[in-house]
């Protein structure tokens, strides 16, 4: 696993209050709108997001692929994100394992290397008409 289970309260309580504000506007950062599998309560979670030319989007699973907004968004089959500063309708949510990092940029691949992430869900973009 990533990131220690225990750092999940303290960034739910703490950090992801300030991060929130701040990642819909930083490059590698966004904010993803998801809906609750049971709760059906929206929710605001702040992820590593790497956008790719095809219309892809890859997210970095900091804490593995066992959280409540990976499942919720598998559920519901998709969500919304927003990142710097545009807002995205995304689909068709696939867990990938790559331990390359090959998708990502050098810099980040480095980072997550490091923290031994090597789970991440791909989406596509919803085209508009």
């Amino acid at each position: 696993m990533p990131i220690p289970h225990g750092m999940r309260r303290v960034n739910r309580v703490a950090l992801n209050k300030i991060t929130r504000q701040v990642a819909p506007w930083l490059p590698g950062l966004g904010v993803l709108i998801h809906r609750g599998r049971r709760s059906d309560k929206q929710y605001r979670t702040p992820i590593n997001v790497f956008p790719r030319p095809d219309g892809r989007y890859i997210l970095a699973l900091t804490y593995g692929a066992d959280t409540d907004w990976v499942k919720n968004v598998i559920a519901a089959d998709g969500c919304e994100l927003h990142t710097r500063g545009t807002h995205v309708e995304l689909t068709a949510p696939r867990l990938i394992h790559d331990e390359t990092r090959r998708e990502i940029g050098v810099f980040a691949r480095t980072i997550l290397g490091l923290l031994h992430v090597y789970d991440f869900l791909e989406l596509s973009a919803v085209p508009h008409a």
